[in-house]
């Protein structure tokens, strides 16, 4: 029988991981119809609350589900990534344990994997989300199309479906790219599912603001020489207007004689040139700081005990 591997990063998710898994059981019956067997691997992100306990209680139901706890938290994308160490199915998808996006997507996107299809994406497209949200993803999404990748959906997506024969690609990516975008940066044609996004019903989200941040520029350092080529036109830009600006005094100092009123001109200009100065450096510094965590030899996560 062939089987599917759900990966589920928990964090804080102790009231909906009942109602998730009842769902599970659900989309199982379904694919166990369709000669598929499910494997659910939690990954318990270093939760604070009683999550771990209902972990335990959906395994002393469900034997063959495993649970791996780590030792603090990693973040929802380190955590993803652990939970690729235990997969034994034929492919594999990561589903967040919130229910904001529907585990019954999970029988589409097998439908499409029995038929040949080696990368399946969900996009959104709609989502009942706060407006601020909606429209600062509208935002960058459309600067993902921009800088990385032409015909990246514009509602984004977050669950893939991915075959085995991508198992290593997704192994042995970096620590800080983001997993379900790396099957569209390989190049794969996606055969894509489009669902609606719904209100999210228990709890509050872990993925916060600055976590959405950071991952934004994991993608956009991660996959995109765009930032540091931008600063370096602007510096060669700055930098041949500044000369023609120096080249203007010179010539007006030669036929007119100095001006002291420029005191004015001077402190604008230098505070322009440093701030390119420093938000080139900044990028610099950022692109150096991932450098730096792929070279070094700390562990992406630190599993606690597996269950």
């Amino acid at each position: 029988m062939k089987k599917v591997s759900v990966i589920i990063p928990v964090y804080y998710n102790e009231k909906s991981l009942t109602i998730l898994f009842t769902r599970f059981l659900k989309v199982e019956n379904i694919l166990n119809s369709m000669g598929v067997s499910l494997e659910l691997i939690f990954v318990d992100d270093g939760s604070g609350d009683k999550s771990l306990e209902e972990l335990l209680k959906i395994k002393f139901s469900h034997e063959q589900t495993k649970i791996v706890k780590l030792t603090r938290n990693f973040g929802a994308v380190h955590a993803s990534k652990a939970g690729l160490r235990f997969v034994t199915g034929g492919c594999f998808t990561i589903l967040a344990a919130d229910l904001q996006d529907p585990p019954e997507l999970i029988v589409d996107m097998v439908k499409k994997w029995l038929a040949g299809a080696k990368y399946v994406v969900c996009v959104r497209q709609s989502r009942e989300d706060p407006f601020l949200s909606k429209l600062l993803s509208s935002i960058y999404y459309r600067l993902v199309r921009l800088c990385i990748i032409k015909d990246y959906p514009l509602g984004g997506f977050d669950i893939t479906l991915v075959d085995k024969e991508l198992f290593p690609f997704f192994e042995n990516s970096g620590k800080n790219l983001y997993t379900p975008f790396l099957g569209y940066w390989l190049g794969y044609k996606p055969e894509v599912i489009y669902y609606h996004r719904p209100k999210r019903m228990h709890g509050r989200s872990g993925w916060s603001f600055s976590k959405k941040i950071n991952a934004s520029l994991d993608i956009f350092l991660g996959y995109s020489v765009f930032p540091i080529r931008f600063f370096s036109f602007i510096g060669m830009l700055v930098s041949i207007l500044s000369f023609l600006y120096g080249f203007h005094i010179i010539i007006n100092a030669s036929l007119k004689g100095t001006d002291v009123p420029g005191f004015a001109t001077i402190v604008v200009l230098i505070s322009f040139l440093l701030g390119i100065v420093i938000s080139t450096l900044s990028i610099i510094g950022e692109y150096l700081w991932r450098i730096s965590e792929e070279i070094n030899k700390r562990p992406e996560v630190v599993i606690e005990k597996v269950y």
